[in-house]
């Protein structure tokens, strides 16, 4: 058996799982842990748990302590150095005339490793850029391109809807956005009205399409005939949200029903539309 926490480092980052044997930790404990990039200061997010080490997919690295002021002062004089790494990097960029935009320069928490994160069009050899900075710093040197959504994430900002984004606060991982989830809401298929501030198709668009799905499914297809007090009438829309349906009457006059009182022919009720699958 193992004592298993899981630490984060960033606000809305990723759990990553430690030893943690005999510390006695706490949720939102602050830390000092071992990483392949040196010592790191994060935060206990999930509490220990016992778990069997059979099933860790692979070693974990240990919780050395829990995190005390002077590690506290350490990170915030580093904090201080990381902004000057920048713009000392941003000065070799520019006199190297690298194509990349150059986000955030972070050190660990002992000066084992500088890491600098960029967003950029294409691919950049930054080969020099790297051999200069690990002359200028003394250190080891680390750079990594991140995408568009990981950009937006790192330098934060507001949605159109006028909260802080979401990857920037709780997202710890992006999932897979399809027009398809816009068109299921019924939403316009412009990309410039459906996208977020990164460019990509807004991450919100998959929170409800699942809902949407379900109850567009209680609904009859749009060129069906249902029956109103009306008369019988043809669907040419709906709302489901509202579970209303838009229907057209023979006289063309137009119609916004309840599913719950509409009928089919033959006075049977509209049942929901149930996909079924074929057999092999």
């Amino acid at each position: 058996m193992a004592q298993i926490v899981g630490v984060r480092f960033n606000r809305a980052g990723r759990v990553y799982y430690f030893h943690a044997s005999g510390l006695g930790l706490d949720a939102n404990d602050d830390v000092v842990v071992q990483t392949a990039q040196g010592l790191e200061l994060g935060k206990v997010i999930i509490a220990p748990g016992q778990v069997v080490t059979s099933n860790l997919n692979e070693p974990l690295k240990p919780v050395l302590r829990k995190a005390d002021e002077g590690d506290f002062a350490r990170m915030r004089s580093l904090a201080k150095k990381g902004k000057e790494a920048k713009a000392k990097c941003q000065e070799l960029i520019n006199q190297f005339g690298l194509p990349m935009k150059l986000l955030v320069a972070n050190w660990n928490l002992d000066s084992s490793c500088l890491s600098f994160l960029f967003s950029a069009e294409e691919r950049v050899d930054f080969r020099a850029l790297v051999k200069e900075l690990t002359k200028t710093f003394r250190t080891r040197v680390e750079l990594r391109q991140v995408g568009a959504r990981d950009e937006a994430k790192i330098v934060g900002g507001y949605g159109r809807c006028g909260r802080s984004l979401c990857c920037a606060t709780y997202l710890t991982t992006f999932e897979s956005v399809s027009m398809k989830m816009a068109k299921q809401q019924d939403l316009p298929l412009n990309p410039a009205k459906i996208s977020g501030v990164c460019g990509r198709l807004l991450c919100c668009l998959g929170y409800e399409c699942a809902q949407y799905k379900e109850m567009k499914a209680k609904l009859p297809t749009v060129g069906s005939t249902v029956v109103t007090s009306e008369g019988e009438a043809r669907v040419i829309g709906g709302n489901p949200l509202k579970e209303t349906v838009v229907a057209k009457l023979e006289s063309d006059a137009i119609l916004e029903v309840r599913l719950s009182d509409l009928v089919k022919k033959g006075n049977a009720k509209v049942e929901p539309r149930i996909k079924r699958r074929r057999r092999k």
